[in-house]
């Protein structure tokens, strides 16, 4: 990244009586080697600072304050009144709107990436919106047709080949092309904005003991495998499909860059144990870089003081990290 640029790292708040705004708070009023932009209430993350002890005073953002370090603030208004750790449907558009207003500004190039503050899925839903996560609004915003969620932390990388899906419906979920596509979007990613020239990827399979050879189920067989011989004569370093209950252990893992797990808890379930706290949520895929916390919102603790912020602190790292690569190599 040229010396006279740094990275401008969007914030967005999240879920108003969550932790979010109290996190976001938190990383403005340190140093850190970008310009943060918190995109939230103004009303709401200072009264939320005060609360917890911590007062803060941001200035409006513009592209001018972008160009220094420190923080600004690009104001959203609430919908509706906001207490900490009561979920309030009204903000629903709130939260939207801070979303929208994130992916605008990285898609005009004011912002160099996004890091979200975690959103309450159930509240938006009960607002009478359809809203499945954050992955998914950002895809259906940017165009994408097709994004693959990884969470890094804990010495691992760990791809979903589905996401928020009734367990009942993942097998049907796992299609060829599908497959195909992630690999690939996984595949490039890693070398493109985690700059490894070539990857190694595990691949779990879907059933126990990865079918044991159609004995357990048939999906390795006729969807999971096909799919790894064809992309490893594309010159892919793919190992799998492979047990998921001995994929993540050390003697595997060392030879590895990335897993890619075949459902949600299959993968997160070991990521989480080996790094919650500290854990970072990636969007691969999109034209643009969204990192994010690895947890709710954590209603309980909302406006205590007691909220930790090390994975959103995690995510925002990695949010300049790869903001600055992303940049060099465009440079």
């Amino acid at each position: 990244m040229p010396n006279n640029h740094l990275p401008i790292i969007a914030i967005t708040a999240g879920e108003p009586t969550g932790i979010g705004p109290e996190l976001a708070a938190l990383l403005a009023a340190e140093d850190w080697p970008a310009h943060l932009v918190i995109i939230a209430s103004r009303q709401l993350i200072e009264s939320r600072a005060s609360l917890i002890g911590k007062p803060i005073s941001l200035p409006d953002f513009s592209i001018a304050v972008s160009k220094t370090s420190g923080a600004s603030l690009l104001d959203i208004p609430l919908a509706a009144t906001s207490t900490p750790g009561k979920l309030n449907p009204a903000n629903a558009p709130y939260v939207l709107a801070t979303l929208q207003a994130a992916v605008e500004g990285c898609l005009q190039g004011d912002f160099d990436a996004i890091v979200t503050a975690p959103v309450h899925k159930g509240v938006i839903n009960d607002a009478g919106v359809s809203f499945t996560g954050h992955t998914e609004f950002l895809a259906e915003k940017t165009n994408t047709p097709h994004v693959v969620m990884m969470l890094v932390g804990g010495g691992l990388r760990v791809a979903l080949a589905t996401t928020h899906l009734p367990l009942s419906a993942v097998p049907a979920a796992i299609t060829k092309d599908g497959l195909s596509t992630t690999l690939r979007i996984l595949h490039n990613d890693l070398r493109e904005r985690f700059g490894i020239a070539d990857p190694r990827i595990l691949i779990a399979g879907l059933n126990p003991h990865a079918g044991e050879s159609g004995h357990l189920g048939r999906e390795e067989i006729e969807v999971i495998e096909p799919v790894i011989e064809a992309l490893k004569n594309d010159g892919m370093r793919l190992n799998g499909p492979l047990p998921a209950d001995t994929l993540f252990t050390p003697a595997r893992l060392k030879h590895a860059d990335a897993v890619l797990a075949m459902y949600h808890d299959q993968g997160l379930a070991p990521l989480k144990y080996a790094s919650f706290g500290q854990g970072v949520n990636v969007t691969l895929g999109l034209p643009i870089i969204r990192t994010s916390v690895d947890h709710g919102t954590a209603l309980d603790l909302a406006g205590t003081g007691r909220a930790d912020t090390g994975s959103m602190r995690a995510a925002l790292k990695l949010a300049i990290e790869l903001a600055r690569r992303h940049s060099t190599k465009t440079a």
